[in-house]
C-alpha cells in the first residue's frame, strides 16, 4: 500500500511539474520543446542553454526521471502526449518503445531511435572507506560476506541501468546452463547484500558519500561527475566484463514540435557536441569518427582499459520486462532469509 501511494505522488508531482514547464513555456512567446530524461540536471541544464542561445525562439523544458519511468509515462500519455523528445536510456528500452509504436522518425534516414553515448557498468565505492586495493574487482565479489549490509542498489524497477546489468547476470546464466535459475540465484545472493534499494540517482551517489553504504553497482558518467565534483569515490570495470549500453535519443510519436526535436536530436549527435559532452559531462561518445586526439585523457583511457560484456541485448529487451517482474515477486526481500 506504501509503495503504490509513493508511486502515485511520484506520478502527481511529474504531472504537476509538467504542467507548470508548458505554463511558463507558453508564457513567453517561445516555442517549448519538452523532454523527458534520466541524463540529470548537470547536463540538461548544460544543453538547454546552449540550445536556447543557437535557437532564441525556443524554450527547452525538460523532466528528469529514470529512462524506465520515461517509457511507463510514454505508454500513459500515447493518446495525448506531453513530451516531444526522449533523451537518454538503454536502447534495449527505445527497441520496446519503437515496438509499441510510441517513436516516430528521429533522423533522416527514418531510424526510430539513435545512439548519442556509451555508458559503461562499473563496481563504485567510498574511497574514504574502501581502499581501493580492498574494493571489489568483479561482479562475485561484491557477494563476499565482508559487503554483507553495506550494498546500496539503485532501484531495479525505474532503473534501465540497472536492468542491463540484471540482464547481464541472467543472459550469463542461459549461456553457460540453459536456464535462468543460476543468475536468479546470484540475484538473490545480492539481495542478500543490499542495505537499500535506493529510488534516483542523486540519492544513490549521495548515500554511498555518506558511508550509509559503501559499495554499489552504477553507471560510468554519474561516478565521474559526483567525482569531479570532490566526492570520495572510486569505481573499477569488472575484470570478466561488462555492460555497455547504448544510451540513445527519440522523437515521440505525435510529438507536438517533432520538427523541432528532430533538430534537438541532430545537434547533440554533431561533433560538437559529442566533444563537449565527453569534456565537460565524462559522456562517452557513440561516434567513432571523432578524431583521437581530440578526445579528453579519460575517454582514452576507458577506451584502453574496458573490457565489454557480450550482451544478447535482442534477448535483454524480448524478456527483460519478465525477467524483472520475476525478481520483483519472488527475489526481491529474499536473500536473508
Amino acid at each position: 500500500m506504501a509503495a503504490c501511494a509513493v508511486g502515485w505522488l511520484l506520478r502527481a508531482t511529474a504531472t504537476l511539474q509538467l504542467c507548470a514547464l508548458l505554463l511558463a513555456a507558453c508564457s513567453d512567446g517561445r516555442t517549448p520543446l519538452v523532454i523527458y530524461s534520466p541524463h540529470g540536471r548537470d547536463l540538461l541544464t548544460q544543453f538547454e542553454r546552449r540550445f536556447e542561445a543557437a535557437h532564441p525562439d525556443v524554450d527547452v523544458r525538460w523532466l528528469d526521471m529514470g529512462s524506465q519511468e520515461v517509457l511507463e509515462r510514454l505508454r500513459s500519455e500515447r493518446a495525448n502526449p506531453q513530451a516531444d523528445l526522449w533523451f537518454g536510456g538503454p536502447h534495449t528500452l527505445f527497441m520496446r518503445a519503437a515496438r509499441d509504436s510510441l517513436l516516430e522518425a528521429t533522423d533522416p534516414s527514418g531510424a526510430l531511435f539513435v545512439s548519442v553515448y556509451r555508458t559503461p557498468a562499473v563496481i563504485a565505492y567510498n574511497a574514504a572507506a574502501v581502499p581501493a586495493a580492498e574494493a571489489p574487482r568483479d561482479w562475485d565479489d561484491v557477494l563476499a560476506p565482508r559487503w554483507r549490509g553495506r550494498v546500496l542498489i539503485r532501484d531495479p524497477m525505474a532503473s534501465g541501468t540497472m536492468r542491463s546489468i540484471f540482464g547481464m547476470i541472467v543472459g550469463r546464466s542461459i549461456r553457460t546452463t540453459g536456464d535462468t535459475a543460476a543468475g536468479f540465484a546470484w540475484l538473490r545472493r545480492l539481495d542478500g547484500q543490499t542495505k537499500e534499494y535506493v529510488f534516483n540517482p542523486a540519492l544513490l551517489t549521495e548515500k554511498l558519500v555518506r558511508q550509509e553504504g559503501t559499495v554499489t553497482l552504477w553507471e560510468l558518467a554519474d561516478l565521474l561527475t559526483t567525482m569531479h565534483k570532490g566526492r570520495p569515490l572510486g569505481f573499477l570495470f569488472p575484470a570478466s566484463g561488462t555492460p555497455v549500453i547504448d544510451d540513445a535519443i527519440a522523437v515521440v510519436r505525435g510529438a507536438g514540435h517533432a520538427d523541432l526535436a528532430r533538430r534537438f536530436a541532430a545537434w547533440v549527435v554533431s561533433p560538437e557536441l559529442q566533444l563537449l559532452a565527453a569534456r565537460e559531462q565524462f559522456r562517452l561518445p557513440a561516434r567513432t569518427d571523432l578524431p583521437p586526439e581530440s578526445l579528453p585523457a579519460w575517454v582514452r583511457e576507458v577506451e584502453a582499459t574496458l573490457r565489454p560484456e557480450p550482451m544478447d541485448w535482442e534477448l535483454l529487451e524480448a524478456r527483460g520486462a519478465e525477467w524483472m517482474i520475476y525478481w520483483d515477486r519472488q527475489v526481491r526481500g529474499t536473500g536473508r532469509r
